[in-house]
C-alpha cells in the first residue's frame, strides 16, 4: 500500500478505526481523548484526512472512515500488531515498551519488510 500520510495523521486514522471500526461514526472529543490531544488538533487532522478522501464529516458531525480510509487504517493497525507481537513475543520486550515502539515503527516499516516479518513470525509460531 502506498502511504501518503504523515505518521501523526496515520495515528488519527488508526484511532478512528479503533473507536468506530470500518463503519462506525466517532465523535471528535473521543478521538481527542484517545490520542491525548486537543479538539482543535483533531479538527485540523480531520480536515487533512477529509481532503485526502479518508474520512467524511458533515459540518460539526461525527467522523466516519471512507472505504479507502478504513483500508488504510486497517493496514496501519496490522503493522502495529505484527510489530508489537514481534517485540513482545519474540524479543521479550516489556509490554508497554513494545506498545510504544510498535507505534513508532509502524510508520517506517515498508510493506515488503512487513510481509517478510509476518512470514517469519508464522514460521516462528509453528
Amino acid at each position: 500500500m502506498s502511504r501518503t500520510l504523515t505518521a501523526a495523521n496515520e495515528d488519527y486514522l488508526e484511532a478512528i478505526y479503533q473507536l468506530g471500526g470500518a463503519d462506525g461514526a466517532v465523535r471528535s472529543v473521543d478521538i481527542a481523548a484517545k490520542l491525548s490531544v486537543s479538539k482543535a488538533s483533531v479538527n485540523k487532522a480531520v480536515a487533512t484526512l477529509k481532503q485526502a478522501g479518508f474520512v467524511e464529516q458533515p459540518y460539526y458531525g461525527d467522523v466516519t472512515l471512507t472505504k479507502a480510509g478504513a483500508t488504510y487504517a486497517a493496514s496501519v493497525l496490522e503493522r502495529h500488531h505484527v510489530l508489537y507481537h514481534f517485540l513482545l513475543d519474540v524479543l521479550g520486550v516489556e509490554p508497554q515498551v513494545a506498545e510504544d515502539e510498535a507505534c513508532q515503527m509502524e510508520h517506517a516499516i515498508s510493506d515488503d519488510t512487513l510481509v517478510r516479518l509476518t512470514a517469519h513470525l508464522k514460521e516462528y509460531v509453528q
